[in-house]
C-alpha cells in the first residue's frame, strides 16, 4: 500500500510527517500496525494531521493530537491495531485551516484535546464494536477496489466513524471546548480569513491588538511554531488545493495566495512540499527519486 504519510521537516529534532496529498492519493488511508512500519516508528515523532489508532482486542481508541511529540501508540500495548489516518481537507473548507482552527470543526475538535502526551485514549463500548469493525473494513474495500466514486465512499464511512469519535468524546473535551483558547482562535480566524492576501505577523498581531513579540511567544508556546510558520501552511494547503482542482497557472494560484513572485511562491512550494507545483500538479511523476520517496510509515 503506499505510504499514507511523509517526512517534511524536524521540530527541535523530532521528525514532522504530513499526510500526502499527491494527486491519486486516498484522502483515507488504513493501516494495520502488525506487519507494517509505522510513520515515525516507535520514536517520537509528529503527525501533522489527524491519526486514529483502534485497537480492537482491548476496544480502545487513541486520538493522536496533530502538532504533538508522541511515541508510538505501539507503546502503550496495540501493536495489532489499526490506524486510520486522513486528510483534513477532505472534510470541507474548514479542515483547510490549520489545525488550532479545527475547535469550530465537529468532527475535527476532539483530536485538538490538548493532552500533554499527544494522546486521548477513549474506551469503545462492546456495542460499537462491530461498528467499528465493519466501518473500518468497508473503507478497506473501497480502497482496494478503487471503484468510480471510492474516494466519496472511503469519505463516508470515515464520517460515520468520526461521528461516533465526536459523541464518545463529549464528556471528555467538554471542559476544553467551554474553556477554548479565545487568543488562538482569532489569531487562526484572521490567517484564515486573509491569506489569500500580503499577510505578516505584524498584520496578524495588529488585528488581535497584540505586539508582535508578545503574539510570537503566546502562539509558539501554546503550539510548538510561529504565526509566520502557521501563515505559510494555511498558505501551502490552499496551493495544493489549487494546483489539484484548477488549471490555473503558477503565478496566478501564487497571486491567489497573497504572494506576488512566482519565483518565490516556486521556491516555497519546494521547500514545503519537497517538489515544483508544477511536478505536484503531474502527480509528481516528474520529480526526482529522493523527493518522490516516502518515509516508512506509522
Amino acid at each position: 500500500m503506499t505510504h499514507a504519510a511523509r517526512l517534511v521537516r524536524h521540530e527541535r529534532g523530532v521528525p514532522v510527517y504530513e499526510y500526502r496529498t499527491d494527486l491519486g492519493s486516498s484522502p483515507v488511508a488504513v493501516l494495520h500496525a502488525a506487519g507494517h512500519e509505522r510513520p515515525g516508528g516507535d520514536r517520537p515523532h509528529i503527525h501533522a494531521f489527524p491519526v486514529l489508532m483502534y485497537a480492537p482486542d482491548a476496544r480502545v481508541l487513541y486520538l493522536v493530537a496533530p502538532g504533538r511529540a508522541v511515541e508510538s501508540p505501539a507503546l502503550h500495548g496495540i501493536r495489532d491495531g489499526i490506524g486510520v489516518y486522513f486528510d483534513p481537507a477532505a472534510l470541507g473548507p474548514d479542515g483547510r485551516a490549520p489545525w488550532p482552527a479545527w475547535r469550530a470543526h465537529p468532527l475535527l475538535f476532539p483530536f485538538v484535546h490538548g493532552k500533554a502526551d499527544g494522546l486521548l485514549r477513549l474506551d469503545l463500548p462492546a456495542s460499537r464494536q462491530p461498528f467499528w469493525d465493519s466501518t473500518i473494513a468497508s473503507v478497506e474495500a473501497e480502497l482496494a477496489r478503487r471503484a468510480d466514486g471510492y474516494r466519496e465512499a472511503a469519505l463516508a464511512h470515515l464520517t460515520l466513524l468520526l461521528i461516533d469519535v465526536a459523541r464518545l468524546a463529549a464528556d471528555v473535551v467538554g471542559d476544553l471546548r467551554r474553556s477554548g483558547e479565545p487568543l488562538l482562535a482569532k489569531v487562526f480566524e484572521v490567517i484564515d480569513q486573509r491569506h489569500t492576501e500580503p499577510l505578516s505577523l505584524r498584520d496578524v498581531a495588529a488585528a488581535v491588538g497584540l505586539t508582535p513579540g508578545h503574539l510570537t511567544t503566546v502562539v509558539r508556546r501554546r503550539t510548538g511554531r510561529t504565526v509566520q510558520d502557521w501563515i505559510t501552511e494555511r498558505r501551502m494547503t490552499e496551493a495544493r488545493r489549487l494546483l489539484a482542482d484548477t488549471d490555473l497557472p503558477i503565478a496566478e494560484v501564487a497571486r491567489r495566495i497573497g504572494l506576488s513572485d512566482p519565483g518565490y511562491f516556486t521556491r516555497m512550494f519546494r521547500h514545503h512540499n519537497g517538489i515544483a507545483p508544477r511536478q505536484w500538479r503531474n502527480g509528481g511523476l516528474s520529480a526526482p527519486p529522493a523527493a518522490r520517496r516516502s518515509p516508512e510509515s506509522s
